[in-house]
């Protein structure tokens, strides 16, 4: 959420940053609101400390020999009834003028980092570097070909089950997806990540804190009967994990990572990606998520960057790094990069994982600090999927297709499996 004294004090570079994402905004409204609660907070303390002056001021006149009970005593008391009245009134609109902003500023993103470059689209995107050697053949399959002949998944019986963009894995397609999620947990709680099994449904309250409520409200699972939704990563979760808590600067960093089911309605993209593991309404992912002191989140996120990109060099994926450029940026982020993986069969990089620092938006948003001595400051987060189960294993699929019909599997991820590759059955 963004810093409420910017949009009483400074509302132009809120405008300017925001412009830099592609929005045109007026926040003469909101300006107005954030001075009118200032004005309220100003008069309300000094309204106080005129009240426990007229208590002190009570106390010494009858430790001075004046009468409890006479006039003098009785008119500062009543004095002091007044305040406490007006005080109680200004309170609650006070209240009332803060929910109001909040509210507001809810639906607002996160400023960009000024290291993030301008662009309009992630046809403005940057790209960083590149690691492996992409397999370029003619009359490669895809995973979705591969996957349907040695019979991985099924996607009919699952529309029978559920619904169209949900998919049912069998025998080594469902070791597979076993074999990978427990092999990106041992590679990351090997790195010093500690591991995290949250709940898969998370309150309205969470999605607020992590960003996905309001504005993603149509893109989410809800539970009718309960203040309940599917989560939609394990980002939610993990960044409710110190809600409303003040975290000591010494324990900080703090590193999670997460596998969970992720829910999602993909709404707006139908007939985008409907074959397969790419686009699914549910899906597995492992996440990495850290609570960082703000000087240092600019390093960690090269580092969470880095734990991600482990992942896919020790499965020997070969792969690419994207800048985001401001108009590509996610609702919570400042600053990303994202991984994208090789797909030998599509021919085509594709998404497999978003590295992003938040800044403080995610903190301010759920009240997580940190003190250094006698300061408060709000701390940073970051995120990064360490990786998408379904996209990692569209892209073994891809790259390890053999000739005959078998799949090869990287050397790291047989002790997992058991085997070094899928056999038709």
């Amino acid at each position: 959420m963004l810093d409420q004294r910017l949009v009483r004090d400074n509302p132009e570079l809120i405008s300017r940053e925001l412009g830099r994402r592609g929005m045109d905004v007026d926040l003469t409204g909101l300006q107005l609101i954030a001075q009118q609660q200032r004005d309220l907070e100003e008069r309300r303390s000094g309204l106080q400390a005129d009240g426990n002056r007229i208590g002190k001021e009570v106390g010494q006149r009858i430790q001075a020999g004046a009468d409890p009970k006479g006039a003098e005593v009785a008119e500062l008391r009543l004095q002091g009834n007044q305040i406490k009245q007006t005080v109680a009134v200004l309170e609650d609109e006070e209240k009332q003028l803060t929910a109001r902003l909040r509210e507001e500023l809810l639906s607002y993103p996160n400023l960009p980092s000024k290291a993030c470059p301008d662009g309009r689209s992630e046809d403005d995107n940057k790209e960083v570097r590149r690691w492996g050697d992409p397999r370029l053949e003619d009359g490669l399959m895809e995973h979705w070909q591969i996957a349907e002949q040695l019979s991985l998944l099924d996607t009919e019986r699952s529309v029978r089950i559920a619904q169209s963009r949900f998919v049912t894995l069998f025998g080594q397609g469902a070791r597979l997806e076993r074999s990978l999620i427990n092999f990106m947990l041992d590679l990351h709680t090997g790195k010093g990540y500690r591991e995290v099994l949250p709940p898969v449904l998370v309150n309205s309250a969470s999605l607020k804190g992590s960003g996905q409520l309001p504005k993603f409200a149509e893109e989410s699972f809800r539970c009718a009967d309960d203040d309940l939704w599917l989560t939609p990563t394990a980002e939610v979760p993990l960044t409710s994990l110190h809600r409303d808590e003040i975290i000591p600067s010494e324990q900080l960093p703090l590193r999670y990572v997460a596998y969970s089911p992720c829910f999602r309605r993909e709404a707006g993209s139908y007939g985008r990606d409907t074959r397969g593991l790419i686009r699914l309404h549910q899906f597995n992912k492992v996440e990495l998520y850290w609570f960082v002191h703000p000087e240092h989140s600019e390093e960690a996120h090269a580092q969470i960057t880095a734990d991600a990109e482990a992942v896919l060099q020790a499965l020997e994926l070969p792969y690419r790094v994207l800048e985001l450029c401001t108009g590509d940026l996610g609702f919570s982020a400042a600053r990303t990069y994202d991984l994208e993986v090789w797909l030998a069969g599509a021919g085509a990089f594709r998404e497999i994982s978003s590295c992003s620092v938040c800044s403080d938006f995610q903190a301010r948003r759920s009240s997580i600090r940190t003190k250094d001595g006698k300061t408060t400051r709000l701390v940073h987060t970051l995120n990064g999927s360490g990786l998408a189960i379904g996209r990692t294993m569209a892209a073994l699929l891809e790259n390890g297709q053999q000739p005959d019909g078998s799949v090869k599997l990287p050397q790291a991820l047989v002790p997992y499996f058991g085997c070094d590759r899928l056999q038709p059955e």
